[in-house]
């Protein structure tokens, strides 16, 4: 970042709905497919792992909102990793998904920190309800609904408002608007908002920044008389009301 810039730099993991992040450890590459398409749907950014060890690393050295687990796992399987995570003292949400329906295996799972478990075959809805479940526990909407000037964003029902006119937002158009709300007031990086918008295998050359800020400021700002969402030249973007 430039010389001058002003954010802040440790950032906090954020609440729920903001640039949400999730890894999933799955050695089939359909099932994994799969995931990773309905989340990218939903507005996540997801990176998959197809080992434990794979996983594992992932899982410790980077930040992600939930963890969907599968437990028969090459290198190192689901159970192992679970228990080092915890031992860890990474507190991330962990789905467990096995095709495996033993009570003795959800107990296992469970009793080592999984907050949840799906058997196998799985309805995608219901993962992400689950998902979103095991996200909300522990979070506060103490700040629900998100202000700055006339913009207001709900971050339960994902309703935005201008002036009391509805705004109509994709699900990562709506991601993005978010994430610039909590950090209202503060320029946030490209760089920032790749990692957490979008995920680990993009570019940080890509356009998808600027496609995306277009689009917003065609919905937030055209037709009012200030605008809302600034560029900082060589720094990123902020949102902030005057």
């Amino acid at each position: 970042m430039a010389a001058g810039c002003a954010y802040n730099a440790g950032e906090k993991p954020l609440e729920i709905g903001t640039g949400m992040r999730a890894l999933v450890v799955e050695d089939e590459n359909a099932v994994a497919s799969f995931i990773e398409r309905g989340l990218q749907e939903a507005a996540f950014a997801v990176d998959v792992a197809g080992d434990g060890d794979a996983g594992l690393h992932l899982a410790t050295t980077e930040y992600y909102d939930v963890i969907v687990l599968d437990l028969l796992l090459p290198q190192r399987d689901g159970f192992s990793v679970l228990r080092a995570l915890r031992e860890q003292g990474i507190a991330t949400p962990v789905i467990c998904l096995t095709a495996r329906d033993a009570l003795d295996d959800r107990v296992r799972g469970l009793n080592l920190g999984a907050d949840d478990y799906l058997v196998k075959p799985f309805s995608f809805v219901e993962l992400l309800a689950r998902i979103r479940a095991v996200m909300r526990r522990g979070q506060t909407l103490a700040d629900n609904p998100i202000s700055v000037g006339d913009l207001t964003v709900d971050v339960v029902t994902r309703a935005v408002e201008r002036s009391g006119q509805r705004i109509d937002l994709s699900a990562r158009e709506y991601a993005l608007l978010e994430y610039l709300a909590r950090h209202a007031g503060e320029v946030v990086s490209r760089t920032m908002i790749l990692e957490r918008i979008w995920d680990m295998r993009h570019d940080p050359k890509t356009n998808v920044i600027d496609v995306h800020i277009n689009r917003l400021r065609r919905k937030v700002d055209a037709g009012f008389d200030s605008p809302l969402i600034h560029t900082v030249r060589g720094c990123g973007y902020v949102l902030k009301a005057g």
